[in-house]
């Protein structure tokens, strides 16, 4: 047997937890530690890697690869902190003048633009222009926001059809604003569907300065820690990885990666590659489905922080039900479970940790299911009582495999999380349903495990090109995609593939999406 001489960490980072995981090169688990998330993200961050180091016991000079996953991209889009000024061109006068950028924002985001402007160009759905690029618009444009703004998003009709207009626009934007300014293309980052793929495209231009931030402070943590020959990559929110260089061009991939993660690490520990995952948290439980082992893509608009975009997310939903929920008792005798929830403090509230809340972990130890904290610190609670609170939240979790199961079959169901314990494993509408070893850290060890991917999409008339003749093309472009964006190309493989007929489009006009995947160039 070859000795092991590298090792991979990985890291995800919850709003309850922040879990670290090393692995080898053979991807067996060495070490794995959850640690309280803290108000400073580093500190929790470096707390897990302590913990996990320190478990471990190995040369840190052998960790040649590093994955983060963060949540920092989605709660600054939340909570409106630490976006940056933008300016907002798009390309599409006078058809797309009747609604404006940014026109359903609420006004605390929408305050991170500082002009807007819909100046003349664009293309129709197949590539025929709409009309003739307004140079001199363009120009005057960037030059009124001079010294204002150090990023700018750029849209287009059809962009993803045809990117003309906008790289022009990029290269104006560059020439009039200097080589520093950070440019963001709408035809790079979203799907088909003007308004939402311009929206994801102004969110990410707005998260330039926390990307730097998150990229370039968790490089110097790791270094600080003296995990000095690691190449740093940042977890993708459809379960792939991407570089640091990546990460800070398109951060808003980063948004929804937590999720992601926990569905390809719940695939690796579970050997399963089509099956639902349910991850549970310390708040929320997420279920997701594993599709040929990579999480199921939602063919939907989905809202991040009141602002609908259109780019690649995972097909996912979130109940208010984790190990941390608070259960109540009312007056009519009905029970309730959450949605508010201890996070984490949990292990200060807790009732099995001395505190005074009665958590969701709290009837689980009362009924035996799980072993943590002082279990004579709930044998006070009636049986009954813990029963009927087990009751409901068996409910909310069975519906929740309802709503993602596409027929009425039984299906194998993999259960994922720290908070995972609180869950019983017959549930309704599953055919197995297993918690695998490692379960709790399953995110940190999908960051860990996790391939490169890249994505081609576009719309393709089959009259005038053949069918076979475009998918291999798509194909392709998804191979040069994900090897640009780091994967060894001999390791490339497709793993999804669609063409779909747009029957309201003249012709034979298929929306043609392939993905591909390969591993991560080699640190040694």
């Amino acid at each position: 047997m070859r000795c092991v001489h590298m090792y991979k960490l990985g890291i995800d980072v919850g709003g309850t937890n922040t879990d670290a995981v090393l692995i080898d090169e053979n991807l067996k688990v060495v070490a794995a530690v959850k640690n309280p998330t803290s108000g400073d993200i580093y500190e929790g961050i470096m707390g897990a890697v302590d913990a996990v180091l320190a478990q471990a016991n190995i040369d840190r000079k052998l960790i040649k690869q590093a994955m983060l996953g963060t949540t920092q991209c989605t709660n600054a889009i939340v909570e409106r902190k630490g976006l940056a000024p933008i300016a907002i061109l798009r390309i599409g006068a006078p058809a797309s003048v009747g609604i404006p950028p940014m026109v359903d924002w609420s006004d605390d985001i929408a305050a991170v633009a500082v002009d807007t402007a819909i100046i003349g160009g664009g293309f129709e759905f197949d590539g025929k222009r709409l009309a003739d690029f307004d140079e001199a618009a363009c120009r005057a444009f960037f030059e009124g926001v001079k010294g204002k703004v150090e990023s700018v998003a750029i849209s287009c009709v059809f962009a993803g059809v045809r990117n003309d207009d906008e790289l022009a626009a990029a290269a104006i934007a560059r020439e009039v604003l200097g080589d520093d300014v950070r440019i963001s293309i709408s035809s790079e980052i979203g799907s088909m569907g003007l308004i939402e793929r311009e929206n994801a495209t102004i969110l990410n231009a707005a998260l330039w300065q926390v990307a730097e931030r998150f990229t370039e402070g968790f490089a110097k943590s790791l270094r600080d820690k003296g995990i000095t020959n690691a190449d740093v990559y940042l977890s993708q929110n459809d379960g792939t990885l991407m570089t640091m260089e990546h990460a800070r061009r398109y951060p808003i991939l980063t948004v929804a990666c937590g999720p992601t993660n926990s569905i390809r690490g719940a695939s690796y520990l579970s050997r399963m590659d089509d099956a639902i995952v349910i991850d549970v948290g310390g708040t929320t439980t997420d279920l997701g489905v594993l599709q040929a082992g990579f999480p199921r893509e939602s063919g939907v608009a989905v809202t991040i922080g009141g602002v609908r975009t259109n780019f690649r997310m995972p097909d996912v939903i979130s109940i208010g039900l984790g190990g941390g929920s608070i259960v109540r008792e009312h007056e009519d005798g009905t029970v309730t479970v959450g949605p508010d929830s201890v996070g984490y403090e949990i292990t200060k509230k807790a009732l099995v940790f001395g505190g005074d809340t009665l958590t969701a972990t709290d009837i689980a130890v009362r009924l035996g299911m799980a072993e943590v904290g002082d279990a004579s610190k709930v044998a006070h609670i009636d049986e009954e009582f813990a029963k009927k609170a087990m009751a409901v939240m068996r409910e909310m979790v069975e519906e929740g495999i309802d709503m993602m199961k596409v027929s009425n079959d039984d299906i194998d169901a993999i259960l994922v999380g720290g908070g995972c314990i609180i869950l019983p494993t017959d549930l309704a509408g599953t055919a197995t349903c297993v918690k695998p070893e490692f379960s709790g850290c399953a995110n940190a060890i999908g960051s860990a495990i996790s391939k490169v991917s890249g994505t081609y999409e576009a719309l393709v008339d089959y009259d005038e090109t053949p069918r076979d003749q475009a998918l291999e093309a798509a194909r392709a472009a998804a191979i040069e995609a994900a090897v640009e964006a780091g994967a060894v190309r001999e390791t490339v493989e497709i793993i999804d593939s669609e063409d779909v007929p747009l029957q309201y489009y003249p012709g034979h006009t298929n929306r043609v999406k392939v993905k591909a995947a390969g591993d991560l160039s080699a640190a040694l």
